[in-house]
């Protein structure tokens, strides 16, 4: 759930380690380090080793691979001219020290990507070489001393202050904030803009001119002239005279769907194809730059608030979607209030973007998913930088005085507890990485070690082979779902009422494997650390019956017009 590094880590180029401070947000929480460059020095491993790999699987030179790599990449955000350029002031460098049989870990050292900080351990994603380090070093700074004059800062880890990409960084700023006349990514108004903050995050705007038309509200005038909610459904029956949306909505109890969430929720994904050389091509990076103006998040596939058909092809839906078919008229009523990053310690710094007016909105159904950064950090002693149950008490209660203020009278707030992350290390640790798949030379456990010693580890507590510390840090996560639950049990507020829910992944994973599937299968595959499309999915589906066996007003009746909205709006307007 801490996302700098994995800006670096999804895009297989050098051009995105430019990127990585365009796309990263605000609120990770990354600690400052020695390791300095550390996020650098992931995307230069990564991207080294796939311009081998790309060699190695097409039987080609250094040279081809790089060129086929950028061949690859869309035009959008200067995606191409960028890696041309970066491979144009790089690609020698790398020919020479490749063609020397210097891995990606040597390389990036020598050419000032990565560095080992004064009494600070040597950080590897490969096996060290079998001489010594030092020797290996001077061999390859040697190799390429006439051609070098160029290193990456030592002083930060923006290569945006590199002399030559100081102006192409400008202008990738420039084109992603101007390429839609999007709203702030931090207000808390509607789009009818998919990316950027835009209705993959928020049901989409139906007038853009209108602040007063939004999804969420209560209809104006029973919208017998226009559409005030964007849920497709407004106008006046000629049978009868009756608006549409008094005869089919009225007494439906509508209610919108909240997620209070972080990566895990905003469903964070980096392509497999982006960074596995035998599998790349023309249609792997098509979506790349929407990825990118989504902070590498797909919020319109997750289980809370997805509205797309799932690419997974499992049956389940996402919770936005049960609650639209069980109401036609919650149709665009959802938000994914989420950031990489997001915990307790920092909600309050995005809260406001929530959209909801007591006066004028239907109530909401807030689902509170904090899930894992309250106890992962990238700290090499991560415990005393986690959240204590008494901090997190505060926090919580400072979020739900603030929603108390902003919910209207109805709505409900459900608590998801944190996981149990120990399955990382369990199911992941001695498989191959994608990258490691073509030469079977890069575990998870490899890449977990090269995460924590450059101290951008997302969870360095759970993606650990210290058994003491996983264990200690499950029973902080422990601690933190306790403290929720009693908050939930014990706490009263005027416009909503408290639940909660565990965050059962062991029952998700049993679940899996009735179905002949594999644990490893409902995690990431890129950064081993969150769960996958089917994960999300699953975990939506036991949120779905629980609520549903347990507190069944939460989810509001079943509209009983639901075939005549479909009969006379057809899709409602689409999303």
């Amino acid at each position: 759930m801490k996302c700098r590094w994995k800006i670096v880590l999804a895009a297989p180029l050098f051009l995105l380690l430019p990127l990585h401070s365009l796309a990263s947000p605000a609120y990770d929480g990354q600690p400052s380090t020695n390791h300095s460059n550390g996020h650098a020095c992931v995307g230069c491993v990564l991207v080294v080793s796939v311009i081998e790999q790309l060699a190695q699987v097409h039987n080609s030179t250094v040279q081809a691979s790089m060129e086929r790599l950028c061949s690859y990449l869309p035009e959008k955000l200067f995606l191409k001219t960028t890696c041309y350029l970066v491979v144009h002031t790089f690609g020698s460098d790398i020919i020479k020290l490749l063609s020397a049989n210097m891995n990606a870990d040597v390389l990036c050292h020598t050419v000032g990507f990565c560095k080992q900080d004064p009494g600070q351990p040597l950080c590897h994603l490969y096996p060290l070489p079998k001489e010594a380090w030092t020797l290996t070093l001077e061999k390859a700074r040697r190799t390429v001393e006439k051609s070098l004059t160029l290193k990456y800062p030592s002083s930060g880890s923006d290569i945006c202050s590199l002399p030559f990409l100081v102006k192409i960084c400008q202008e990738i700023k420039s084109a992603i904030k101007n390429s839609v006349p999007f709203k702030d990514v931090d207000s808390d108004k509607y789009s009818i803009f998919p990316t950027l903050r835009g209705y993959h995050w928020r049901g989409r705007d139906c007038n853009d001119s209108d602040e007063t038309a939004y999804p969420g509200r209560r209809p104006n005038n029973w919208d017998a002239h226009q559409d005030s909610n964007c849920n497709g459904i407004w106008g006046v029956d000629p049978k009868d005279g009756i608006p549409y949306e008094k005869k089919f909505c009225e007494g439906s109890q509508p209610r919108g769907i909240i997620l209070l969430g972080d990566s895990a929720g905003a469903h964070f994904h980096i392509s497999p194809e982006w960074i596995t050389a035998s599998q790349m091509s023309l249609n792997s990076f098509l979506n790349l730059p929407t990825a990118l103006t989504d902070e590498l998040d797909w919020p319109q596939l997750s289980g809370a608030t997805g509205f797309l058909d799932s690419t997974s092809r499992i049956k389940e839906k996402s919770i936005y979607l049960r609650l639209w078919k069980r109401n036609h008229c919650n149709h665009r009523d959802y938000q994914s209030i989420s950031r990489n990053g997001a915990s307790s310690q920092n909600l309050n710094k995005f809260i406001e973007s929530l959209s909801r007016n007591q006066l004028s909105d239907h109530p909401a159904i807030v689902i509170y998913a904090m899930i894992g950064n309250d106890v992962c950090n990238g700290y090499s002693d991560p415990v005393p930088k986690m959240t204590t149950p008494e901090k997190l008490y505060s926090n919580v209660m400072q979020t739900l005085k603030h929603l108390n203020s902003h919910l209207p009278n109805g709505s409900h707030v459900i608590f998801y507890g944190l996981p149990d992350g120990t399955f990382l290390w369990d199911h992941l640790h001695s498989r191959y990485h994608p990258l490691g798949q073509l030469n079977r030379d890069v575990t998870y456990a490899q890449l977990y070690s090269f995460l924590s010693c450059l101290q951008v580890s997302p969870c360095h507590g759970w993606m650990s082979s210290n058994k003491t510390l996983r264990t200690l840090t499950s029973e902080r996560a422990e601690q933190l779902s306790n403290t929720l639950k009693k908050i939930a049990t014990s706490e009263k507020f005027t416009n909503f009422d408290l639940f909660y829910m565990d965050f059962a992944f062991q029952e998700i994973l049993e679940e899996w494997q009735k179905r002949g599937g594999q644990p490893w299968q409902l995690i990431e595959s890129v950064d081993g650390f969150h769960p996958n499309e089917v994960a999300s999915l699953l975990l939506a589906d036991r949120f779905w019956k629980k609520v549903q066996r347990q507190w069944p007003q939460v989810l509001g009746k079943e509209n009983p017009f639901n075939s005549q909205i479909e009969q006379v709006f057809g899709d409602q307007g689409g999303h």
